[in-house]
């Protein structure tokens, strides 16, 4: 099915809200996702195979924030443990209805996945051998944030992993403005207009609040995780993996 493409901030608009993963964003997500973020096809696969490698059997894999699923298709694409099953949460009925219309077009893989609508922060995390976080901890308050890391690491068996993707701010000022121009000519290498960079900037300034890679580390420490590392970075996107 071709992607239908994302024109949400063509035009000019006289309020430009707060930007939320409501219906008219669930319809060009695809499209979206992949002309804003740097290596974002890569990345999911990526997923998959640390999923591969890391899921232990008869645990659970999360997908906390799993938009249209992608992260939880790559794993089930991969995961080849006994009796594991993912379950994949987001608090978009949206997003989640259109997840198990994509989930129920892969009928090869048999790791079974359950989707949650359900805001993140409640959800109980247990007998977890995979966690992922794929562009969701940026939507959560930052004074909420080492709560949840907390929990995270609670509900993970040794051995098991956090995968945090984000976008990330730099400490330094010119560093986070080379690496925002480069973004910004990223969107425009892909279609879009200084005026539609703009406004959904602004939608989201609010929503969307980025930490440097020392603070998401550091908060990753207090939680109780003795090992995290920056695999994947691609101007200011990156994923860092987490061992308990």
């Amino acid at each position: 099915m071709p992607k239908k493409p994302d024109a949400i901030y063509a035009a000019p608009l006289s309020e430009i809200i707060d930007f939320q993963f409501d219906e008219r964003v669930v319809e060009v997500f695809p499209d979206m996702i992949q002309r804003s973020v740097p290596g974002y096809g890569m990345l999911i696969s990526a997923i998959g195979i640390l999923a591969a490698r890391y899921a232990q059997p008869g645990t659970h894999c999360y997908d906390l924030g799993c938009s249209l699923g992608a992260v939880s298709l790559a794993m089930r694409q991969r995961i080849r443990q006994p009796d594991c099953d993912i379950i994949a949460v987001d608090n978009s009925a949206a997003m989640i209805d259109r997840a198990g219309e994509l989930l129920a077009r892969d009928t090869v893989a048999t790791v079974p996945v359950r989707l949650v609508c359900a805001d993140l922060q409640q959800v109980v995390i247990e007998n977890a051998s995979v966690v992922v976080l794929n562009f969701t901890l940026q939507f959560i308050p930052p004074a909420q944030r080492l709560a949840l890391i907390e929990r995270i690491y609670q509900g993970l068996r040794p051995g098991g992993i956090l995968i945090l993707s984000e976008k990330i701010a730099f400490a330094e000022a010119g560093r986070q403005q080379l690496h925002t121009e480069l973004h910004h000519d990223f969107k425009r290498a892909n279609g879009y207009s200084d005026l539609e960079i703009s406004q959904k900037r602004t939608a989201l300034e609010k929503v969307m609040i980025p930490e440097t890679l020392d603070c998401h580390q550091q908060r990753l420490q207090a939680a109780g995780f003795a090992f995290s590392d920056l695999w994947f970075q691609c101007f200011n996107f990156a994923s860092l993996v987490a061992i308990k």
